[in-house]
């Protein structure tokens, strides 16, 4: 399964290398036209060049780790986090240092060493290490620079009834499912982007749209999971089982309401299962894409992912299927009506000057790509038959 091979494969936030040479060796035989920018994105570019709107699908390569930063004399390594992990999960767990994969574990001090009011506390990620065995500091350089990076050493494993057990989930999910739908052909002018450094501030997303400019935009991602016990319901973000989560919002991003009711639209009409992601916390590279330009209308649709960012995850496998189905789904009907983003933005429309009591009011507009309210009927002399061009159009693209 190749969701399993890119659990597997190491890519913290700017070392995302080795997740693009697995994405590019997969997929460069179903490319139209496939290419990298300076920040490392990976684009890959399938159907026609031109007709129909052009879409962005993204997903980010990069996952949450721990960075070297000094080697002790004792040949233990201290570390700072990648990106956003609670230190509470770290002690003990395995870990590979570099692209060579040097196997350690990260170390704390002794439980029966630790006073009182320590034991009261998390371990502070400071007075954590990694501990490869070496036997002092001589040692330990020549086998691990100053910068180099440590992941989880977690295997993909599927468990229980239709799940699986690895990391990175955040957001290797999102590659996979972007991986499996460039391999099949849509007519329409469709970008794949994976994304560059997420987990540090939305880095790669924000020039990746730039670049590729597109009409509407989709990211698929991983996102956070409570249904675990001793959690109410309807404190969870999202529940398991229940299908992609469309989201409302986030500390980033609103999508336009109009995208959010096409989405579920198209998902009721195929019978694919869906929920909301109900929490204004967290972000993703929506926030990025959606800045982009004149503005892009963008959606997130997200896998649920029980533990995310700790060394190992769950997903539910029927979560990512409904996933790819979704995603699909919306392209689909794209191609069959193209003209629906009409409906689905605000941008780049004309609204000509009326005169002050000598017309009607522009008042709200009608929402696009439906039937508006008749304008008010106004006695203004002289009006009738001398309607200007813009005036009888009313809105128009420009």
């Amino acid at each position: 399964m190749f969701l399993r091979r890119l659990s597997e494969t190491p890519g913290p936030s700017g070392f995302e290398d080795q997740v693009r040479h697995v994405l590019i060796e997969e997929l460069r035989p179903h490319a139209r036209r496939m290419y990298t920018d300076a920040l490392g994105n990976l684009f890959v570019e399938t159907g026609p060049e031109q007709g129909g709107p052009r879409v962005m699908l993204a997903a980010h390569m990069d996952e949450v780790a721990l960075m070297i930063v000094r080697i002790d004399d004792e040949g233990t390594l201290r570390f700072r986090a990648i990106g956003g992990i609670d230190e509470r999960v770290l002690v003990s767990k395995a870990v590979r240092v570099g692209p060579a994969g040097l196997p350690g574990v990260i170390g704390s001090k002794a439980v029966h060493l630790q006073k009182p009011e320590e034991r009261k506390r998390p371990i502070a990620i400071e007075d954590l290490y990694i501990d490869i065995g070496a036997k002092d500091a001589d040692q330990a350089s020549g086998r691990v620079h100053i910068g180099d990076y440590a992941v989880f050493a977690t295997e993909y494993e599927q468990i229980g009834q239709g799940k699986a057990k690895g990391k990175a989930f955040d957001d290797r999910v999102g590659c996979a499912v972007l991986a499996e739908l460039a391999k099949r052909s849509f007519q329409l002018p469709t970008t794949f982007v994976f994304t560059v450094q997420e987990e540090i501030g939305l880095r790669g997303a924000g020039p990746a749209a730039y670049r590729v400019n597109p009409d509407l935009a989709f990211v698929i991602e991983g996102t956070l999971c409570f249904d675990v016990p001793d959690a109410r319901d309807e404190d969870s973000v999202t529940v398991q089982g229940r299908g992609p989560a469309i989201s409302l919002l986030d500390r980033a991003t609103i999508p336009p309401q109009s995208l959010i009711r096409w989405m579920a639209e198209v998902a009721d009409a195929r019978g694919i299962p869906y929920q909301w992601r109900r929490s204004g916390a967290g972000a993703n590279d929506a926030g990025a894409i959606h800045l982009t330009r004149r503005g892009i209308p963008t959606g997130a649709i997200s896998v649920p992912v029980r533990y995310i960012h700790s060394p190992a995850q769950i997903v539910d496998l029927s979560d990512y299927a409904n996933t790819i189905a979704l995603t699909e789904a919306l392209l689909r009907d794209l191609e069959n009506h193209p003209d629906r983003l009409d409906g689905l933005r605000l941008a780049n429309r004309v609204y000509p000057p009326v005169a002050p009591g000598n017309g009607p009011s522009p008042g709200v507009p009608p929402h696009p790509g439906r039937p508006g309210p008749e304008p008010p009927q106004t006695s203004g002399e002289g009006r009738e038959g001398n309607n200007t061009a813009a005036e009888e159009e009313g809105e128009k693209e420009p």
